[in-house]
């Protein structure tokens, strides 16, 4: 039986990041429209932060239990929270609340892992209680534990005609949202929580994804520039005439627009143009117990997790100077408590951010990598090109829609 999560049971728990650190705590359950035959998704969870609530996606969630939630990352939009119309707040909305056609109110909501995706979870079962009563929400008598189809009225939008997608792979969705008419798609596109339509927006034409973006109103296009990966968005936004390239980046958080603004400076069909600022960076005093538990993350691409850069101070770029890289491969072969310092790999060396991209995937095919690091001209990693960003330019035109 899967192990049952109550909101009120994580209402008020620490929100732990990445490295464990708190930055804020639980103030309620975001659920999402049920698609046909498949229970309400867990859309994300609303966090009290210092002077406000926050929205946190439910993919940026690693563990949900009695701690608490930990976090996959320890990036957080700031942006403050506002519900959808098809969204439902367990706490806010469905605590206390009557039960239509019954005697009994919602004691409480319990969620679990979901079955039908990699990760999240979905709403498995409602607690509930006779009207009226108003003890202490853990000692109520006579309550009544239901799965959530016995009171799906209690969840809007049962029938929701693209929720569907939530739960089909990104391009699967891309390849949907190119038989679709641009009002669909913006329809179907509020079905998908910003995480989701990233991956989506990630994988259409640059003319659908910025009809995409006009189309869902700049405070969420804002949203779903920051979830994708930076050189996509920055491609993205390279493409967008001016003004309304610099009214999406205003309206971002300014630590999200900044890389965006840097990978902008460069040429399009350049290592600049092509690389991520976000590889993975760690100093030469990390473990390789800690590059390894880094590495798990689920979220990495197999290009990004293949290694990771190792950098003098600051670690995040533009780096301190760049030292090398230790592959994957040969961490799991040396023992945990290892320093990265001890197994770094100095060849083949950095890349310019001028270097063309054609000379990008010559170096990537000579030397078998998954991905190259661009340094300034004074060493420090600035980001890195890696081999899915090469096939995506070097493919014919047009490749996603055959």
């Amino acid at each position: 039986m899967e192990p049952v999560v109550y909101a009120s049971r994580i209402v008020r728990l620490p929100v732990l990041d990445r490295e464990g650190a708190a930055v804020g705590r639980v103030a309620d359950v975001v659920v999402g429209a049920p698609p046909a035959g498949s229970p309400p998704p867990v859309i994300g969870f609303v966090v009290a932060v210092p002077g406000r609530r926050i929205f946190v996606s439910a993919g940026r969630v690693q563990t949900v239990d009695a701690e608490g939630l930990q976090l996959r990352s320890t990036d957080l939009n700031l942006r403050r929270f506002a519900p959808r119309p098809s969204e439902v707040l367990v706490v806010h909305d469905l605590l206390d609340r009557p039960v239509p056609a019954t005697s009994r109110v919602v004691n409480d909501v319990g969620i679990v892992p979901a079955h039908a995706r990699l990760r999240g979870w979905d709403v498995g079962v409602v607690d509930l209680v006779p009207a009226g009563r108003r003890l202490i929400r853990a000692r109520r008598r006579n309550r009544r534990t239901v799965p959530w189809e016995e009171v799906r009225e209690l969840f809007p939008g049962a029938n929701d005609t693209f929720g569907h997608l939530r739960d089909m792979h990104p391009a699967d969705v891309a390849e949907s949202f190119r038989d679709l008419a641009p009002a669909q798609r913006a329809a179907a596109a509020q079905a998908l929580d910003d995480e989701q339509l990233a991956d989506i927006m990630e994988e259409l034409p640059e003319e659908v994804q910025a009809e995409l973006l006009d189309r869902i109103g700049l405070e969420r296009a804002a949203d779903v520039l920051e979830a994708m990966e930076p050189d996509d968005a920055a491609d993205l936004l390279g493409e967008l005439e001016g003004p309304r390239r610099g009214e999406l980046l205003a309206a971002m958080e300014p630590e999200e627009a900044e890389p965006l603004r840097r990978l902008l400076r460069y040429e399009e069909h350049t290592a600049g143009g092509l690389m991520t600022p976000e590889p993975i960076m760690l100093p030469p005093s990390a473990t390789v117990a800690e590059a390894l538990a880094i590495l798990r993350d689920p979220d990495l691409t197999p290009a990004i997790a293949g290694q990771i850069f190792v950098v003098e101070p600051p670690t995040e770029t533009p780096t301190g100077r760049f030292l090398g890289i230790c592959h994957f491969q040969r961490l799991l072969r040396e023992p945990p408590s290892g320093t990265l310092a001890d197994y770094v790999d100095v060849q083949p060396g950095p890349i310019d951010p001028t270097m063309p991209e054609l000379a990008v995937a010559e170096r990537l095919a000579a030397y078998n990598l998954l991905a190259v690091p661009v340094c300034d001209a004074d060493g420090h990693l600035l980001g890195a090109v890696t081999v899915d960003d090469v096939l995506d330019r070097v493919l014919p035109q047009g490749w996603r829609e055959r």
